[in-house]
C-alpha cells in the first residue's frame, strides 16, 4: 500500500512533467494532493527536501532500469540509456539531476554502482571520483541537451552568418556535416564507445605507472 510520502512524490512529479520543475512548490503539491502545505512536512520536511524525495525517486528509475548488469562496459551502457530515456519522459529531470547533491539513499546507491563499475574496470580507486563525475555529467548533459531541443540543427550558412554579423570559418569548414541530417541514436552509440576507450586509456596509464 502506497503511503503520504509517496502520493506527494507522485503529485509533485506530475506537476513537473505538466508545467516544468519550477512550478513545484510546496502550494501546488498540497492543493494536487488535497491537503494543506503544512500538512507536507512531516512528510518530506519542506521543500528541499522534497527536491531530494523526488531526485531519490527518478535515480531509483535508473537503477531499476540498469537492472542486475553484469560487467562494467554493460553496466555503464544501461545506466546511459536509462538515463537518457529517463530524459526524454522528464524533460526537466536533468536540471534536477545537475542541481541536487546525492544524499538520498537511491542517489547514493546509483552512484555506488557506478563506482564499482569502474573499480571492476581496473580504474585506480584514486581516479573513480573524478571519472565518475566525468561521465556522469557527459550522460547527463547529452541527454538534457537532446530533449531540451540544443541539439536541433542549425540555421543555413547564411543565416548564420547573418546571425553574428560576419563569416564563421569553423563553421564554414565543416558545412556539410552541418547541415547532415544526425542519427542521434547512433551518435549516442559512439559517445559510450568513446567513453569506454576513455575509461580504458586511465587503466592502462595507471598500468605504465606501476
Amino acid at each position: 500500500m502506497r503511503g503520504r510520502r509517496e502520493e506527494i512524490l507522485d503529485a509533485a512529479l506530475a506537476i513537473a512533467d505538466e508545467h516544468g520543475i519550477d512550478a513545484v512548490s510546496m502550494r501546488a503539491v498540497a492543493e494536487r494532493v488535497g491537503i494543506t502545505p503544512m500538512a507536507l512536512y512531516p512528510h518530506v520536511g519542506g521543500k528541499t527536501g522534497l527536491l531530494d524525495g523526488m531526485l531519490g525517486r527518478l535515480l531509483a528509475e535508473l537503477t531499476a532500469a540498469s537492472g542486475e548488469a553484469v560487467g562494467w562496459r554493460r553496466l555503464l551502457r544501461e545506466f546511459a540509456h536509462a538515463t537518457r530515456q529517463l530524459a526524454h519522459r522528464h524533460p526537466w529531470a536533468a536540471a534536477l539531476l545537475f542541481s541536487r547533491p546525492a544524499v538520498t539513499p537511491e542517489a547514493v546507491g546509483a552512484v555506488d554502482r557506478i563506482y564499482l563499475a569502474l573499480l571492476e574496470a581496473g580504474v585506480p580507486a584514486s581516479e573513480v571520483p573524478r571519472l565518475e563525475r566525468m561521465l556522469s555529467t557527459l550522460i547527463v548533459g547529452y541527454a538534457a541537451s537532446e530533449s531540451g531541443g540544443r541539439f536541433q540543427r542549425l540555421n543555413p550558412r547564411g543565416r548564420r552568418d547573418l546571425a553574428v554579423g560576419g563569416a564563421l570559418p569553423g563553421h564554414e569548414a565543416i558545412a556539410p556535416w552541418l547541415e547532415t541530417p544526425a542519427d542521434w541514436d547512433a551518435e549516442f552509440e559512439a559517445d559510450l564507445e568513446d567513453l569506454e576507450c576513455l575509461v580504458e586509456t586511465i587503466v592502462a596509464r595507471a598500468g605504465y605507472a606501476r
